[in-house]
């Protein structure tokens, strides 16, 4: 039984080593040590954590590896060049789990650890805005997403000669309910995207508007469409986000709600955005986990909420 155990156990260890060299560029890479990040959330909070993953390994001069899980996500859209754990791989390893809150702090410059785990949902541009260009350089969008994105833009400028396109994202979901009952907050109602609108109509000349979320039919319901300008995209289903993400991230501007899909795509397109501002009430528990001035670029131009509906007791 002993033998047998042992032989097991050289099979089990032969089979890690293969592992290593088949997955992994070179095993002088695990010298350096092996970062790798949860993989929680949907695609902007995958997002925010393949950032803050490869921005803090870089800061510490670790290597970092993503779980297959974040790789399932991120890869079909983008062309991310971290590599990937074996399944294997990432059950072996005995990880240092190293916990994030939502802003840089000076001490992930001196996380210790050669194998760390960092966990959390950070998504926070305070993290890896100094290495601008080559996140973006990691979330560039495969090519026959680029041009299906740009081929349905294109479609719809009809006999516009100066169009300007605005990404309009409307999160809605658990959020109408979690706001307000969890959070002391609200989401986007009507006349905020009404003022949001009214921005860019008042500063570009034929203005595009093509909204995405997962309410649509509440969009349909709420947004004023009759100028003609406005272009609702998709079926709003959440479990599908690539082509409305990859639509956002195309467009000259971004209108927001809350959300880091939202904040994703206005970080990408790189033009000015609208974003939902104090949403909450200033003793919310939400306020504990994330600071707005960290969510938000300083150039990002913020509408503040009506937050009438939880004083009133309403909300939706």
């Amino acid at each position: 039984m002993l033998i047998l155990s042992l032989y097991l156990l050289a099979i089990m260890t032969f089979s890690f080593l293969i592992h290593l060299r088949t997955r992994f560029p070179t095993l002088n890479a695990t010298e350096q040590g092996m970062w790798t990040v949860n993989s929680a959330g949907r695609l902007g909070n995958q997002m925010g954590e393949y950032a803050t993953l490869y921005a803090l390994a870089k800061m510490n001069g670790r290597q970092a590896y993503i779980l297959p899980e974040m790789h399932q996500q991120l890869a079909p859209l983008f062309r991310i060049t971290l590599p990937v754990l074996s399944r294997f791989g990432a059950w072996s390893i005995l990880w240092r789990n190293y916990e994030l809150h939502d802003w840089m702090s000076e001490e992930y410059k001196h996380i210790e650890g050669k194998y760390v785990r960092l966990t959390g949902y950070p998504c926070s541009w305070t993290f890896y805005h100094h290495l601008r260009q080559e996140i973006l350089q990691e979330f560039s969008f495969h090519d026959h997403i680029k041009e299906e994105a740009n081929r349905y833009l294109a479609g719809l400028r009809g006999q516009r000669q100066n169009v300007t396109y605005v990404g309009v994202h409307v999160r809605r979901g658990d959020y109408v309910w979690l706001m307000p009952e969890h959070w002391k907050g609200v989401v986007a109602d009507k006349a905020y995207l009404e003022k949001a609108m009214g921005y860019f109509r008042a500063k570009y000349q034929e203005p595009v508007f093509v909204v995405t979320s997962n309410g649509i039919e509440w969009c349909r319901e709420n947004i004023d469409a009759s100028r003609g300008d406005v272009y609702f995209s998709g079926d709003g289903k959440e479990s599908s986000p690539g082509r409305d993400f990859a639509l956002l991230a195309h467009c000259n501007h971004t209108i927001m709600t809350i959300g880091t899909f939202g904040i994703w795509a206005g970080y990408l397109a790189g033009g000015e955005t609208v974003y939902l501002a104090n949403y909450t009430l200033p003793d919310s528990p939400f306020l504990k986990i994330f600071k707005p001035e960290a969510a938000f670029l300083p150039e990002w131009i913020g509408i503040d909420a009506d937050l009438s509906p939880l004083l009133s007791g309403t909300s939706g």
